[in-house]
């Protein structure tokens, strides 16, 4: 029979041989010096048996295993920058994070690293939604921090750069609020006329009462120009990725636009001067909305050029066989701190004289987003005292324009 102890069997064994040597040892003379003997290795058995059978200490657990090479390799393809944390110790950190960081954030406390009160809790386990935090970075950027467990103790730390969302959410609230005080102004003018012509007691003779009636015109014309470019804007923006598909010559386009002008201008004053070149190619485009950019931009520059000054419009080919317009005036100029935000919605450099003159605060941006859907580019150019030339650049047709 196979034995289940060998200690218990040793412990019956030396039991045995105690009680045979005890009796012996009362019997012999040499026996007392056999009975130390045993009873001492009786001890030492004893000893081992209490020693095997008493449970150890336990040992710490092994540490969790790492994150593969894989998952490795996949943070650091990340664009985002990416800590992995464990026991609030940064134990890894992407290329984006580090770039954020620095390179020495591997073995930081991921609090001294972002160190921002909205992340306390986040960091801290105590909170589950994303937080936006600003200046870490560059000052102006906005960030917005998540970190989610990931087990084993880890949690993983992401940063997702909002600072162009955050400026296109600002850029519509501010559109609003503009579009929603332009049309409240001469809405209010309207509103006050109406209130004394039907006042008992307001004007009675006709030259006031056709005055007013003038006013009320012009506020109306100026409301109905004003919806007119919101709803051009949203439908230039709506095709921004339609490209257009029809060939359109430009001098033809650029002599009816000037035509239409000229109709607007004082008897006898002819300030737009024409030059198209032999060699300008036609253009891929929308027929409609190039009519609409060039009454934009040489229009502005009738509105804002000085009284009695030329206007120049150039027709020219440019390199890369690209077609060219350019409208010159020679009117006041700009500052050049105005000339990066001249397309914005609502941006005006006097916006005193821009509403005398009927501008509603959209034409350039409206031109900005036409040379976008044409994939052309639009430059402009100032110089106080001295005048402003914008260019637009539009690529040539892909298919030459068969003339009837």
């Amino acid at each position: 029979m196979a034995v289940r102890d060998p200690l218990r069997l040793g412990g019956s064994v030396i039991a045995a041989t105690l009680a045979a040597g005890l009796s012996w040892a009362l019997a012999a003379p040499r026996g007392a010096v056999l009975l130390t003997a045993l009873i001492a290795a009786a001890g030492t058995w004893f000893a081992i048996r209490n020693n095997n059978h008493t449970p150890l200490a336990a040992e710490p657990p092994p540490p969790p295993p790492g994150p593969d090479e894989a998952t490795l390799a996949l943070v650091e393809a990340i664009d985002d920058p990416i800590l992995l944390v464990e026991r609030q110790v940064i134990v890894r950190a992407n290329a984006a994070a580090r770039a954020l960081f620095g390179a020495h954030v591997e073995g930081e406390d991921v609090r001294l690293a972002i160190r921002h009160p909205a992340a306390v809790g986040h960091l801290a386990g105590r909170q589950h939604e994303p937080v936006e935090l600003v200046g870490i970075g560059e000052r102006d950027r906005r960030w917005e921090l998540t970190a989610r467990d990931i087990g084993q103790g880890r949690r993983l730390v992401r940063l997702r750069d909002r600072t162009a969302s955050h400026a296109t959410e600002k850029m519509r609230v501010d559109f609003v609020a503009n579009a929603s005080h332009e049309l409240r102004t001469p809405l209010a003018t309207l509103l006050g006329f109406i209130e004394t012509l039907e006042d008992a007691n307001g004007p009675k003779d006709g030259p006031i009462r056709a005055r007013f009636l003038k006013i009320m015109f012009g506020e109306a014309k100026r409301m109905q120009q004003l919806i007119d470019d919101l709803m051009s804007l949203s439908r230039i923006e709506a095709d921004k990725y339609n490209l257009p598909q029809t060939a359109v010559e430009l001098a033809p386009l650029v002599e009816e636009v000037s035509m239409a002008l000229r109709a607007g201008l004082p008897d006898g004053e002819d300030r737009i001067l024409v030059r198209t070149d032999a060699d300008v190619p036609a253009v891929t485009g929308d027929r409609v909305q190039l009519s609409q950019l060039l009454h934009n931009i040489i229009g502005n520059a009738l509105k804002y050029g000085r009284a009695g000054t030329p206007v120049r419009i150039t027709l020219s080919k440019a390199r890369g066989g690209m077609a060219r317009i350019s409208v010159a005036d020679e009117g006041e100029g700009i500052a050049p701190e105005h000339l990066p935000r001249l397309t914005e919605r609502f941006y005006r450099v006097d916006p005193g004289r821009s509403r005398s003159v009927g501008g509603t605060g959209l034409g350039l941006a409206i031109v900005k987003h036409i040379v976008e859907r044409h994939r052309g580019r639009l430059d402009i150019d100032s110089v106080v005292g001295r005048g402003t030339t914008v260019r637009v650049l539009l690529p040539p047709a892909r298919e030459p324009v068969i003339k009837p």
